[in-house]
């Protein structure tokens, strides 16, 4: 068994059969590596209150010996947002996390209206995780590109930009995404599509970022 501890948070309404979670977690099992991709209550209607302490109680089952990873999915990163933004010292801190296709930090929804709009707080994700990094992709309805260049300048993270592809979503495409895979096991960026196999680092030459 992998010393490795993966948890995916998800979004609103969850994350389908299709959906490149439920993919990156299959695969990770067959790898060996411990994954947890748990199905917050009422995933329809997000409820900070509820699914914060679905989130905490996860965290705190993480062996301390354990590299904890975690991917985080459209409104799972407004979650994870108002985690790192009231989380105390005895909250376990992640080593890297994943910051998928987040809505506008003031997206608004009747159904999620609990929570957002979400804290935009660069020096409480530090305390939250050893390293934070965002992936966005063009033509995403909820965060147009320039307000993804914002978040991530506020956040002092770096950003990963896929060409066209939306809300990274299962109606894009994610589904099998290589990239994020490799992400997860090694760290590799920047993060590509998902036609994209080839493994990349960052040592990769400059042309080979994908910036809008």
């Amino acid at each position: 068994m992998s010393d490795m501890h993966v948890l995916l948070v998800h979004g609103m309404t969850g994350a389908g059969p299709w959906h490149w979670q439920q993919w990156l977690a299959a695969q990770l099992r067959e790898r060996d590596v411990r994954v947890d991709l748990p199905a917050l209550p009422d995933s329809d209607r997000p409820a900070l209150d509820r699914w914060l302490p679905v989130l905490r109680e996860r965290l705190r089952a993480v062996p301390p010996e354990a590299e904890l990873v975690v991917a985080a999915h459209s409104c799972g990163v407004a979650l994870w947002l108002h985690h790192a933004a009231t989380a105390d010292g005895a909250v376990r801190r992640a080593d890297r996390v994943l910051l998928v296709a987040p809505p506008a930090p003031d997206w608004s929804h009747p159904d999620a209206a609990d929570l957002l709009p979400y804290p935009v707080d660069a020096h409480a994700l530090r305390r939250a995780a050893g390293v934070t990094r965002l992936v966005v992709g063009t033509g995403d309805p909820y965060l147009a590109m320039h307000r993804a260049h914002g978040l991530a300048e506020a956040l002092q993270v770096e950003m990963d930009v896929i060409l066209d592809g939306g809300h990274l979503n299962t109606d894009a495409g994610y589904g099998p995404w290589s990239a994020v895979l490799s992400w997860t096991l090694y760290g590799a960026v920047p993060l590509l599509d998902r036609f994209d196999g080839e493994p990349h680092t960052a040592g990769h030459a400059q042309s080979r970022l994908r910036l809008v």
